[in-house]
């Protein structure tokens, strides 16, 4: 298995900034030409950080995300794997001035997670199609196909990929038998709760956050509830400049 993981990097054949670098000149072309197909979902969520705050310190959305499907507690920042976190205001949103924005919201974490764009840098980087995008707009892994050559971790510009630097197994107190664990030298990240979504379930950060602050649905649905917020409210996507369209909004 090793011996065919070294194989298939040295096919690879280009270097990581090579491969970032084109996929993001892509992507910021390929934004203007996305368009949805007739009939099909698009799944996002919309992210209210004021209702996030009102309970500080609540974790309750990553332990249920992680718990769900088993994310190790690593308590190594060199070697952490983490599917939804909470980031400074300034370094999840760096492109956006917030010089006159309430204190109370730039000075407070916000949460973070794979964005799932329409355009994403990652699945074009990765050159076994590990990742993928569907067309409702989750963006995908299967760690069975991943390589942990680590170009997806390069390309993604929101640092939203864990690698397994070690076997994350021993660090599961209670593993879960209903979502697979994965093994070392793989990248792994937020899926949406794909698994939960096909069961006609909310993700499993939306169902445990007791201030509603996260809203799930779909974006080409005019009368969904993630459609009637942002309608409500003006909201922001992390480094939109890019070209990326990510599918999390924030609420400012």
């Amino acid at each position: 298995m090793e011996r065919e993981r070294r194989a298939l990097l040295k096919l690879a054949g280009l270097t990581v900034v090579g491969l970032a670098g084109g996929a993001l000149a892509r992507t910021v072309e390929a934004s203007s030409k996305h368009a949805a197909k007739p009939g099909t979902k698009r799944l996002a969520m919309v992210i209210d950080p004021r209702k996030c705050l009102e309970k500080d310190g609540c974790t309750d959305c990553i332990g249920a995300c992680h718990a769900a499907h088993n994310v190790p507690a690593i308590d190594d920042p060199r070697r952490e794997v983490k599917w939804i976190w909470k980031e400074k205001f300034s370094g999840a949103f760096p492109d956006q001035e917030a010089e006159y924005v309430d204190e109370a919201l730039t000075s407070k974490p916000v949460l973070v997670f794979c964005n799932h764009c329409d355009n994403p840098p990652c699945v074009r980087v990765c050159p076994t199609q590990a990742t993928w995008r569907r067309d409702d707009g989750i963006v995908m892994m299967d760690w069975h196909r991943c390589i942990g050559c680590r170009y997806c971790v390069a390309g993604c510009p929101y640092g939203s990929r864990s690698f397994n630097w070690v076997d994350p197994r021993p660090f599961l107190k209670s593993p879960t038998p209903d979502f697979p664990t994965r093994t070392k030298g793989v990248v792994e990240k937020c899926t949406f709760c794909d698994e939960r979504i096909g069961k006609g379930q909310q993700p499993a950060c939306v169902e445990a956050c007791k201030e509603k602050a996260l809203v799930f649905g779909d974006l080409n649905d005019p009368d969904s509830a993630v459609r009637q917020t942002l309608r409500a409210r003006f909201a922001l996507r992390r480094k939109a400049g890019l070209g990326t369209r990510p599918a999390i909004h924030y609420l400012v």
